[in-house]
């Protein structure tokens, strides 16, 4: 069950209107990007990824600034010296020259390296279904501004790829809050212009989606049809018919029964997939929800050499009876690339798609009009604690994706009455943690549960979630600065492909917190550069139990880098989203190039 969650400061009108527009063009530069195979560095990488295994010699890197993420403040180092993919020196030129005489010089140029980034949640898989989809975001992801124009997107990519009849047309990103109209689009906007296609537009929360009047037919949804629990099923006014939304369990089913590419198709698509990752610099992705049938693939992607990332997997709760306890499915450890974490609990759904389960009423209602609108929780909480319990005693690491603060209650008293606290040092982490209240935090410490964070939201969706919550609750979505003054660890992700993979738009929402409509939201969690890039470095590497293999520039670890265009620490804040991903290193081996 693949279910989730997913600029500009105040510096004057003019700088306001520069600032929208560089947001508007770095985030479409970075979708297109994402949709691309890199041509250029593809090749390169290929070339480099062939040759890697046979390199163990020794190469200084210097001449830059060497930001090293190793402690609570900015340090640096003159030069860094790797050997066999990983680091063996840290520190002065001269000192590195006395000890490695004759090893080859890598010249930064003056640029900065850093560790390389970690996703701390995203869904890898997603990657390799977005070439064969179409993009129907909102600007500025997207073309989508309203109904006709989503239509002309979809119309579109059917000439382009001249999908046979009775075939699928799958639209991704789609956000009805960005859409003039103001509504939900229904199986009656689209059969006009599809009469022959199955067509599904996946909310932009992939916690959903609208289908015509064909793909409902097809997923044997009618009138008939009963909504099941922590579910919607929208219906047309007056009737029982269904209008074309589909949320949560309702989706479910769908979305697990779609049609999938071949095998071997996507073993092709892995290395684009990845370079995705690659060239926003991180060396480390995250299948936040893994499937049974796509970790079977991922662990067949493993053995035959197609991952030159680190791919970290969570194996979902809802098939927990097929793998927990199974040797074939060995958690904690690495395998060619792959390794499977811990358990992934989804118990609620998504802010902007109103589904969080949340202990006041929604102020505009729910997504289907219901009034006193709290959204629902995926399962009974009884049955939700006790499969948490049962995770714990088996010795599994949790992840638990709650957003509403009612969810995040559960999740506080499941870990309480599993008997966990920090002094166990199991790391639970709480995935988006968005509209949690200030009472959390202290809880979060004693029971030793680390967040990790959305702040792409306060950019995306943060005026809905102004009219939807309120100003304040809408101000303390992912709390960045306040967890950090605890004492927690935190990290912060994308949820791609919720947002896009931009990890210098993340730094930069962390960071500025500012809406589309040029709205500050949570002024006081503004937080600094350093403590952005350690939601992408050192915080992703201590939640998956890695502090001592990557997320720092330290002796021992993995020689995993970053290089870019300029040091985030010394950027202003309003420049610091264009800054460019230079190059990426993965155990020493340059996986990614800039053109």
């Amino acid at each position: 069950m693949v279910m989730r969650s997913c600029v500009r400061l105040c510096a004057g009108l003019s700088k306001g209107i520069t600032s929208r527009v560089t947001a508007v063009g770095k985030v479409v530069r970075r979708i297109g990007v994402m949709l691309r195979t890199f041509a250029v560095g593809l090749v390169a990488t290929i070339a480099l990824i062939g040759l890697a295994h046979a390199e163990t010699a020794e190469l200084v890197y210097t001449n830059g600034e060497i930001l090293t993420m190793d402690g609570d403040e900015p340090s640096y180092a003159d030069a860094v010296v790797t050997r066999g993919g990983k680091i063996v020196f840290v520190g002065s030129e001269d000192e590195a020259t006395r000890r490695f005489p004759d090893a080859p010089r890598r010249d930064l140029q003056g640029n900065t390296m850093l560790p390389g980034f970690l996703d701390p949640h995203g869904h890898f898989m997603f990657a390799l279904n977005m070439v064969n989809q179409v993009n129907v975001a909102n600007p500025p992801a997207g073309p989508s501004k309203d109904i006709p124009s989503t239509i002309e997107a979809l119309k579109a990519f059917l000439n382009d790829k001249a999908i046979p009849k009775g075939e699928w047309i799958v639209g991704w990103g789609y956000d009805p809050e960005g859409l003039a109209e103001g509504r939900h689009i229904t199986k009656a906007d689209l059969d006009p212009h599809f009469p022959d296609h199955k067509v599904m537009l996946i909310h932009v929360s992939a916690h959903g989606a609208v289908l015509n009047s064909n793909a409902l037919s097809w997923a044997k949804i009618d009138a008939n049809t009963e909504t099941p629990p922590g579910g919607i099923i929208a219906r047309v006014p007056g009737t029982n018919e269904p209008a074309g939304l589909l949320m949560e369990t309702a989706y479910l089913p769908i979305f697990e029964n779609l049609p999938q590419p071949s095998e071997v198709e996507l073993l092709e698509l892995m290395t684009p997939a990845q370079m995705m990752y690659a060239s926003e610099g991180y060396t480390h992705a995250q299948e936040g929800f893994t499937h049974l049938k796509d970790l079977h693939f991922l662990q067949k992607a493993a053995a035959e050499g197609n991952i030159f990332l680190d791919i970290v997997a969570l194996p979902g709760f809802t098939e927990v009876s097929e793998w927990m306890g199974n040797p074939a499915y060995k958690f904690g450890e690495y395998t060619n690339g792959l390794k499977l974490q811990g358990i992934k609990f989804t118990q609620d759904g998504s802010p902007q798609g109103k589904t969080a389960y949340v202990s006041t009423p929604y102020l505009t209602g729910g997504p289907a009009g219901q009034e006193n609108w709290r959204g629902e929780t995926t399962q009974p909480k009884e049955d939700f604690v006790k499969q948490v319990k049962d995770a714990f005693d088996a010795g599994l690491q949790v992840f638990i994706h709650a957003n509403g603060d009612a969810t995040i209650d559960q999740a506080i008293e499941a870990v309480r009455k599993a008997g966990i606290t920090a002094a166990d040092d199991r790391r639970t982490v709480m995935v988006h943690s968005q509209f949690q209240r200030p009472d959390h935090l202290d809880q979060y410490v004693e029971l030793g549960i680390t967040p990790s964070y959305f702040t792409n939201h306060t950019f995306f969706w943060g005026d809905v979630h102004v009219k939807n919550i309120g100003k304040d609750k809408a101000d303390f979505i992912s709390p960045v600065k306040s967890a950090k003054a605890k004492g927690l660890i935190t990290t912060n992700h994308t949820d791609f492909n919720v947002t896009p993979l931009d990890s210098m738009f993340v730094m930069w929402t962390a960071m500025a917190r500012e809406s589309k409509g040029g709205n500050i939201v949570g002024e006081d969690e503004r937080v600094d550069a350093y403590t952005a890039l350690q939601g992408l470095t050192t915080g992703p590497a201590y939640q998956i139990f890695e502090e001592n293999r990557k997320g720092r520039i330290k002796e021992g670890l993995l020689a995993d880098f970053v290089i870019l265009s300029a040091n985030p620490v010394k950027t202003d804040a309003s420049e610091i989203k264009d800054i460019a991903v230079l190059e990426t290193i993965k155990e020493g081996k340059s996986i990614y190039q800039a053109k």
